[in-house]
């Protein structure tokens, strides 16, 4: 729970490096909270069209809250991470704007998020998998 929650504990830092762990577990604790809104939406949503068909539930509206919250609060969090996943692989930060060419830039970014990053220091600053910088075969 501690990676899936570090992004926030570093809301707005975009300097540094970001390990594939930090990143992957912020994506999967954002799907698990997304799953749960929509489950809460769907099930609110055939609430509504059982009883008469005119509005939905107070269900669904739960989950329209929880995913509107949740996702405005994870806006700066998530390109933060993006942005330190670039620094990790020893590239610029502005590399996030691949993501807006149609079609293959979403493809683009993903590719470099499952990339390993730089062993050691770069120019972003210490490794974050051996923050000491000790080698164990030097």
């Amino acid at each position: 729970m501690e990676w899936m929650l570090m992004p926030y504990q570093r809301y707005f830092d975009f300097s540094g490096r970001s390990r594939r762990k930090e990143y992957w577990m912020f994506v999967l604790l954002s799907v698990i909270v997304s799953m749960i809104s929509l489950a809460l939406m769907f099930a609110g949503g055939l609430q509504g069209e059982m009883a008469d068909g005119s509005a939905p539930g107070a269900t669904f509206w739960l989950g329209v809250a929880i995913l509107s919250i949740w996702g405005l609060g994870s806006i700066i969090p998530s390109i933060a991470v993006q942005v330190r996943r670039f620094h990790d692989q020893d590239r610029s930060g502005w590399m996030i704007l691949l993501g807006f060419i149609p079609y293959v830039g979403g493809l683009i970014v993903l590719v470099f998020m499952c990339l390993e990053g730089t062993r050691g220091a770069n120019r972003y600053g210490a490794d974050p998998k051996d923050p000491s910088g000790a080698s164990v075969f030097a």
